[in-house]
């Protein structure tokens, strides 16, 4: 019993000297969450002791753990199992979003909002027809919230001392695009909830949306975890997506459909215009124009019935025309994106762009 005693120890101090000045992959391990449940990829070095005093900070946790996810030795684990770790047992801290992009008027809390403002949990934010808003979080994911959207931030927090994020998504109308995590240090809790459905982010770049249909979700990488209000599930992995009807029925998991070929645009008036192949199974396409490559940044939206498509900017510089085809259920496929010049705007005495008043430029052609 003693030298058995005295072997764990020595077990417990190396994985701890392990976790201190050794390589540091295990900060990448968190793998997302699965109901009242973080999840966690364990990998060398890790003991059920070390993982308790780190996400819970107590180490006598570790017997919970143990009992949770049957594990008979805490000391030796098999690399690359997923632990459960509830969430009750994990200390947080309150976070806040902050915005980083706005166009139009957005209201936070029936109030407008400006750039750099700070929302907290329990916040209610709403996009009007022509607005959009970019939130950061505090582990870097960035979400976008296009025109004609109202969410519920029902939960945003960090768990204390991972700076992983623990948040809920609460969509009424509208749509959310999120790129989680994208500094690759894992998932804590990313879930986006619809009045129909419950979509758990286990990977990075996910949208959903409600509509008249039901709702959509899409994963363009990592994976995501997909519940209806019937109580169906499955699993979205990378370039899938799946639809849900209004009555809660989980329509089937397809691959994404595939990005539009692009030709360069051609001026017309005071925007662009495209014409490309059409997409099979499309029966619309979404046309989104963005400040930045990554199309979080968003300025204008727009949805066609054929691949007969126009677009325009709202000032100088360089703009990204995003075009995705959409199928019979509402799912989007993947984006292509296009970049082009903004038109000229009138300027002020220092030269900055003279703005309408609602975070749009007046142009030179409006006069």
């Amino acid at each position: 019993m003693i030298l058995s005693s005295m072997r764990h120890r020595l077990l417990f101090l190396i994985a701890v000297t392990f976790s201190f000045f050794g390589p540091t992959p295990a900060m990448a391990q968190p793998s997302g969450a699965h109901g009242e449940n973080f999840l966690y990829r364990v990998v060398a070095g890790d003991t059920l002791i070390h993982l308790a005093e780190r996400f819970t900070d107590n180490e006598s946790n570790w017997k919970t753990l143990q009992t949770l996810n049957s594990v008979l030795d805490p000391y030796q684990m098999g690399i690359g199992i997923e632990l459960k770790i509830p969430f009750a047992l994990i200390p947080e801290l309150p976070s806040q979003a902050h915005v980083s992009h706005l166009a139009g008027l957005v209201h936070v809390d029936n109030k407008p909002i400006s750039i750099d403002a700070q929302i907290a949990e329990g916040s209610k934010l709403r996009t009007s027809t022509h607005s959009f808003a970019t939130l950061a979080l505090a582990d870097g994911s960035v979400l976008s919230v296009p025109a004609a959207s109202s969410l519920q931030i029902e939960r945003l927090r960090v768990f204390k001392g991972t700076g992983l994020i623990d948040t809920i998504f609460v969509i009424e109308n509208g749509s959310l695009e999120s790129n989680v995590a994208p500094q690759k240090t894992g998932v804590g809790r990313f879930q986006v909830r619809t009045p129909i459905s419950i979509t758990g982010v286990r990977g990075t770049r996910l949208r959903v949306r409600v509509s008249e249909q039901g709702s959509q979700s899409e994963v363009l990488s990592g994976r995501a975890h997909l519940s209806s209000s019937q109580a169906n599930d499955t699993s979205l992995r990378q370039g899938q997506g799946a639809a849900i009807t209004q009555d809660g029925q989980l329509l089937p998991v397809r691959p994404l459909l595939p990005a539009p070929q692009l030709p360069q645009a051609e001026q017309q008036g005071r925007g662009r215009s495209i014409t490309f192949p059409a997409i099979p199974n499309a029966d619309a396409y979404l046309v989104r124009v963005a400040s930045d490559a990554a199309g979080s940044n968003l300025v204008s939206s727009k949805i066609f019935n054929s691949p007969e498509i126009n677009f325009s900017a709202p000032g100088p510089g360089t703009y990204y025309a995003v075009v995705r085809a959409i199928d019979a259920d509402g799912v989007m496929g993947h984006d292509a994106v296009l970049p082009f010049s903004g038109q000229s705007v009138l300027s002020s005495s220092d030269g900055s762009p003279v703005s309408s008043g609602h975070g749009q430029f007046v142009r030179l052609t409006d006069f």
